[in-house]
């Protein structure tokens, strides 16, 4: 493959053979239930074939395929295991790997990018790249002065990609629901095509990690790598590498989920306060453990700028669920806007639809569970409980989706480690007003 398939009817193509073939399979699989075959059985090779065919079309494609891919891998914790389970190691992938480029591509765009005596700047490069990801791969190499970097190259075509991506991904919302049941593809397409173009520029993506870098320099918790050098398409940082958070979820001790959990949160709540930044792409890829125990964090393409750190009104509006005050927690709700205009709505189904979110910062320590996840999700998804009409309600703001998001995956990546951890005392050290006397 030489760079990212590019023209838009091969990718819709491409995107829609997913749907079809999942409705295919199950065609074929009812046809063979009535010839007397074993129904668990059919069923479970009808997902696993499924599963390999999500992998190899979004991993082939790169581009908003992938990212769309990424972003639902970080919700199946909210999914029944019956139905995720086929998909965990398809998407786990989709995390942190995809067919690569060729050297001569690789080549060809750090000549674009560095100028053509570009291998001058480093003592050796590595051909074999280290990971490939949605938009670019990252090669280990050495640079002039001795240090280990890491190397990050776009795929050519990898703009042009990902707008016809994000274009066929919104039309095709319907048809793309059965890859993710229980959960509202939607909006969630609607907020990639509003925030993935933004990743495009590495030198953004150099001016945030640099800001993090900076703040978390000597942090006993995190770990961000030093930009090394940056172009528009290209990027140079500290190589840096520890033991990944997909491989702590999949077979780490009760122990090292829990510290990772609470690294992750930590993260999570201390960098809007400390320097009014949120990175906002949580996948598991984007997350290592270290031998020190200190979370290596990377991939700052996506990054939300909150002046206030986490917005105030999110803030009182948990305050009012956890102190039980429905009257006051409704107000507020219609006065930032998440009421829609014309709907009834009672205090008490407000705080009934809120509370239960809130349980984690009632204890000192809460278990983080896949269980957990999904019975927050069927209360809300589910269309014969009274809480589902209450979300219909319900409306979410432009200015809070992202934050909104952003928080729901770091939710979703704590119930994949099953993660004990003190969040109450985590959120209450950056926001101390939430658990003051009223």
């Amino acid at each position: 493959m030489s760079d990212i398939p590019r023209r838009t009817a091969s990718r819709t193509a491409k995107l829609a053979s997913l749907p079809l073939g999942v409705a295919g399979r199950a065609a074929a699989g009812w046809g063979r239930r009535l010839a007397g075959g074993d129904r668990e059985q059919i069923s479970a090779q009808m997902m696993a074939k499924s599963a390999e065919q999500l992998f190899a079309v979004l991993g082939e494609l790169k581009g908003g395929a992938m990212k769309f891919g990424q972003a639902l891998s970080i919700f199946e914790a909210a999914v029944p295991e019956e139905l995720a389970g086929p998909y965990r190691d398809a998407l786990t992938k989709l995390q942190s790997a995809a067919p690569p480029m060729p050297p001569s591509d690789v080549h060809r765009m750090l000549a674009e990018q560095f100028g053509r005596n570009w291998r001058s700047r480093f003592r050796d490069f590595e051909e074999e790249p280290a990971a490939a990801a949605s938009i670019g791969q990252v090669h280990r190499a050495v640079w002039r002065d001795g240090r280990e970097v890491a190397v990050k190259v776009q795929y050519p075509g990898a703009e042009e990609a990902l707008r016809s991506d994000l274009r066929q991904l919104a039309r095709m919302s319907r048809l793309l629901q059965p890859l993710a049941p229980g959960m509202d593809v939607k909006p969630l397409i609607t907020e990639l095509q509003e925030r993935m173009v933004e990743e495009l520029d590495y030198r953004d993506e150099a001016e945030n990690q640099r800001a993090f870098a900076a703040e978390y320099d000597g942090d006993p918790e995190i770990r961000v790598p030093k930009v090394v050098a940056s172009a528009p398409r290209a990027m140079v940082s500290e190589w840096v590498t520890g033991r990944r958070l997909s491989d702590v979820i999949r077979s780490g001790t009760q122990e090292e989920r829990d510290h990772a959990g609470a690294r992750l949160a930590g993260f999570h709540y201390s960098a809007p306060y400390r320097l009014h930044l949120l990175h906002s792409d949580p996948h598991p890829g984007n997350f290592q453990v270290l031998d020190d125990g200190r979370l290596l964090v990377v991939d700052f393409g996506a990054v939300a700028r909150l002046p206030e750190g986490l917005p105030p009104p999110l803030t009182v509006m948990t305050k009012y669920a956890l102190e039980n005050r429905p009257a006051d927690l409704l107000q507020l709700l219609r006065d930032e806007g998440f009421v829609r205009p014309g709907t009834e709505l009672t205090a008490e189904e407000a705080l009934a639809y809120l509370a239960p979110f809130t349980e984690p910062l009632h204890t000192e320590t809460f278990r983080f569970t896949r269980a957990w996840l999904q019975r927050q999700a069927e209360r809300v998804g589910d269309l014969r409980r009274p809480e589902f009409d209450t979300g219909r309600a319900l409306n979410l703001p432009p200015q809070y989706l992202l934050v909104h998001r952003v928080t729901l995956g770091t939710l979703g990546v704590l119930c994949q480690l099953e993660a004990e951890v003190p969040l109450r005392g985590i959120v209450g050290h950056w926001q101390p007003e939430l658990f003051a006397a009223s």
